[in-house]
């Protein structure tokens, strides 16, 4: 902390969301409500929504949770552990990410020129599918002479990467999973 300066409570929201399944809640009471399992488009954080009364959500909706009038999105009602979600919610998690990936591949693109190593043995890229230690000299050999531009100049000049954006969507799921302990893209719990 600087001294003299306050120290700023930066907290990571979710502006958007993709529906992932809805589903009823307290099925043995009369009183069912239906919420909305989704994966937030920041952070991937997994939400559980409460929908407007009125309003019926459909698989792969994104709605908007940000500041200020939601049209479909009364609240915010949890964060979901992976193991929490419907089945159907995880077989729609993977097109979700995959969309998102889509919508954001600039952002990837730049992770590709400008990761870079997490301990003296071991590099961001290698954490990514197709990279390892056997491909990631010629990678960064090709980024030094011209960062990439897109996923398709990447794979064009790395053809041991044939599809990047999978990759990446691949590295998401198993950081959402928690199945490694280094986080780039998702939230830091």
């Amino acid at each position: 902390m600087i001294p003299g300066k306050k120290e700023e409570n930066v907290q990571l929201k979710e502006e958007f969301a993709i529906v992932l399944d809805v589903v009823l809640e307290n099925k043995n009471s009369f009183n069912d409500n239906e919420v909305a399992q989704a994966i937030g488009t920041s952070h991937y954080t997994l939400l559980e929504l409460v929908p407007k009364r009125g309003v019926i959500l459909k698989t792969g909706q994104k709605v908007y949770l940000g500041e200020g009038k939601r049209e479909e999105i009364q609240y915010i009602k949890r964060a979901l552990y992976p193991n929490k979600l419907s089945n159907d919610a995880k077989l729609e998690l993977e097109f979700a990410v995959k969309e998102i990936v889509a919508e954001r591949e600039e952002e990837f693109v730049k992770f590709f020129n400008t990761a870079g190593p997490i301990t003296i043995r071991k590099h961001s890229l290698e954490l990514v599918g197709g990279v390892g230690k056997k491909y990631l000299a010629d990678l960064m050999w090709e980024r030094d002479k011209k960062p990439f531009e897109s996923f398709a100049d990447l794979t064009a000049r790395c053809p041991f990467l044939s599809d990047p954006a999978q990759a990446v969507s691949k590295r998401i799921l198993d950081e959402i999973e928690g199945k490694d302990d280094f986080k780039f893209f998702t939230r830091r719990n």
